[in-house]
Formats: C-alpha cells, structure tokens, sequence
C-alpha cells in the first residue's frame, strides 16, 4: 500500500508546490515568457529525460518512518538496492535492509528474476513497454490539466530557473487513469533556463483522492518534494524525493507515510549489466 501511495504521490508531485515561498523574489512580468511557452516544451523535455534515464544503472536507498496516528515514530527501516539494466530493461537488485545484505534464499530468488527477465519473449516485452508507456503517458496531460503562473526566476544549485505556480484547470477531462489526480492537486515547478529540465518539484494534495480497489483515502494536505539532478550528458534524473502522506484505509484506519528516497551513482548501464546478470 505504502508502495502504491508513493507512485501516485511522485505523479502528482511533477507540478510543485502551492503556497510557500522560494529565494528568489518576483520579476517584471512584461520582461519575462509566457508560461506556457516554458511549460510545453519543458514537458517534451521531461519525457525524453525519463526515456533516457531507462540508459542508467544507479543507487537506490529507501529510509521509510513508521509513524501513528499522531505523527509519532514506531518504528524506522532503511533498504539499499541498485537498479541496473537486465535484457535491456530496469531490474531493481536489491543489497540491503537496514545494513544487512539479502539472505541465501533472497538471492535464490533474485537471481531467478533476473534469469526470467533475460528469457523475456517478444510478446511479453511488448506488454511491457506498452504499460510503460501508459505509466508515462500522463505528463502530456499537464499543459492541458493546469493553468500556470509565471512567478519569477530563482536560482537552484547554481543554475538559473523560472519558477511556475499551477493550479487544478476547471472542467478538464482526464485522457488517462492517472490524469484523474490533476484536478486534486497544485504545487510549484522549478524549471532550468537553459534547456527546459525539471529541478525540482514540491506538491500536495488539495482534495482527497480514493485509491481504487484498496478503498483507501490520500488526504488532503498530503505532500511531496522532488529534486533532480544533471548527469554528465545533460539527463535531468531523480536525486531527491520525499513523500509526506496520510491515508485512510477503509475509511477507518489511518496510513501515514513518511519516506525519503535518495538516488546516486547514475552510470551508463553497459558494462555493468553483464557483470550484474550472471547467474
């Protein structure tokens, strides 16, 4: 459940924060672009970053806090895995839990997926990257699913960025199973000046959002932030995520999520999948 909440946090979390305030202060709108002349191609930018980040093997550390009702901690676990690159698609390999290293029968078994996903068949590749592709399929949503303010500039980590405010547009259809959330949130988006990549991203849920067969409830208030970071070929990648979630399962029981993911170590996949895929 916790794993799900996360994957509808991270879509919501591509528009940014509401409220707040940032470091840079607003400029003369009149000398400044239309937002949506920043946010279009900034899209087409985005999802070519996600396709190229699909080249990359990278760490993954995972700290997830335990907390109740009252926002106190119960309990802390810590898990490592590297993701790497197996028949030419993402494997997450998992190396530790709270500093010690998978168990005999753990690395049976994932070496046994790995072994399955090297005999992956023709068809069973193009399921795959047909439920990819409408994974990602969402973000083309987004110029259509908001309206955007144009706040101002700041500069994140040294680069120059143009700060956009965007806010649930009214009466817009959802095309896709994701783009349902768009009306639910808002938030603020950092986009790079110089080629359009996402910086960072901070958001949170406006309305709650039911979550299917598990008849669980994402509340409001619920937020994420993200942060990217630019590898050496110009790829905006994941560095940072942090997910701050409540959720009421079965509209009694109350599900609060407290993660941070950091992710590092981003290599070309190449030669390390060789090494990494031997049985």
């Amino acid at each position: 459940m916790g794993t799900r909440i996360i994957l509808f946090a991270a879509a919501a979390a591509l528009f940014g924060q509401s409220g707040g305030s940032f470091g840079g202060k607003p400029r003369d709108h009149s000398i400044l672009p239309d937002a949506r002349q920043i946010i279009e191609p900034s899209v087409v930018v985005t999802e070519r970053n996600w396709q190229a980040r699909d080249r990359y093997a990278y760490m993954e550390c995972e700290e997830s806090r335990h907390l109740d009702s009252q926002g106190r901690v119960k309990s802390q676990d810590v898990d490592v895995s590297r993701i790497i690159l197996v028949n030419g698609a993402p494997f997450e390999l998992f190396v530790e839990h709270n500093g010690q290293p998978p168990s005999a029968e753990e690395q049976k078994k994932q070496k046994e997926k790995i072994e399955k996903q090297k005999r992956e068949t023709a068809a069973e590749r193009s399921l795959r990257l047909e439920k990819e592709q409408e994974n990602r399929s969402f973000i083309r949503e987004v110029p259509a699913a908001f309206d955007f303010q144009l706040f101002g500039e700041d500069v994140i980590n040294g680069r120059p960025a143009y700060v956009l405010q965007a806010t649930p547009r009214p009466g817009y259809q959802a095309r896709g199973k994701y783009g349902k959330i768009f009306s639910r949130v808002e938030g603020k988006l950092w986009i790079d000046k110089q080629d359009l990549g996402w910086i960072k991203v901070d958001g949170q849920v406006i309305q709650p959002i039911s979550m299917g067969l598990f008849l669980a409830r994402v509340q409001r208030g619920s937020h994420i932030m993200m942060e990217q970071t630019r590898v050496a070929d110009g790829t905006w990648v994941p560095e940072r995520i942090e997910v701050r979630a409540s959720a009421k399962i079965f509209f009694v029981k109350t599900l609060v999520i407290d993660k941070i993911l950091t992710y590092s170590d981003y290599r070309v996949a190449q030669d390390e999948v060789l090494a990494a895929a031997e049985p």
